[in-house]
């Protein structure tokens, strides 16, 4: 199945000069979840996985979706401020400024293995700041898996030293 044929493009948003690639059309679509849900279980083994960990707030879709495939749990990833309870908080720097992520403080068990999931790879700050939350609170990192990167920004760099599989790659 060829997903880059199915995935809408946006020129000029969210601003001018930005070519949008969403994945929503995939979403509607059965078939493309579960060619996706294949294709990423070709790639990383259940054994090596505790839990899925989504990235807000396309990741939790694909994060969701592996969790129910793999028979394992899901937990999320989010901007601060939107997780009840106690948690842990890492701020990072973007290309355009500062961002903050948090987890629940006590959703990962020492030593859990983890595979981080998004719809899109670009820079990688985002990822490279979520894998160090995660290893913050005593998880380890199993790698990540992303529906679309945008390869001539780079992302992998950041976080070459995990295994990362894209589905789609521009």
């Amino acid at each position: 199945m060829n997903l880059k044929e199915r995935i809408a493009e946006y020129p000029n948003f969210p601003k001018k000069g930005i070519l949008f690639r969403d994945f929503s059309p995939l979403l509607k679509d059965p078939a493309s979840l579960d060619f996706i849900a294949d294709e990423f279980s070709k790639h990383f083994h259940p054994k090596n996985i505790d839990v899925f960990a989504g990235i807000e707030s396309r990741g939790f879709i694909l994060a969701s979706i592996l969790a129910s495939r793999y028979n394992k749990g899901m937990i999320m990833i989010r901007k601060a401020g939107k997780l009840p309870g106690k948690t842990v908080k890492l701020s990072y720097t973007i290309e355009y400024g500062k961002d903050t992520i948090e987890i629940q403080k006590d959703i990962i068990k020492e030593g859990q293995k983890v595979l981080i999931c998004d719809d899109l790879l670009a820079t990688g700050g985002t990822a490279k700041a979520s894998a160090k939350l995660i290893e913050k609170v005593g998880g380890k990192i199993t790698g990540f898996a992303f529906i679309i990167e945008l390869s001539e920004l780079n992302g992998k760099k950041g976080i070459s030293k995990y295994d990362c599989k894209s589905l789609v790659k521009y």
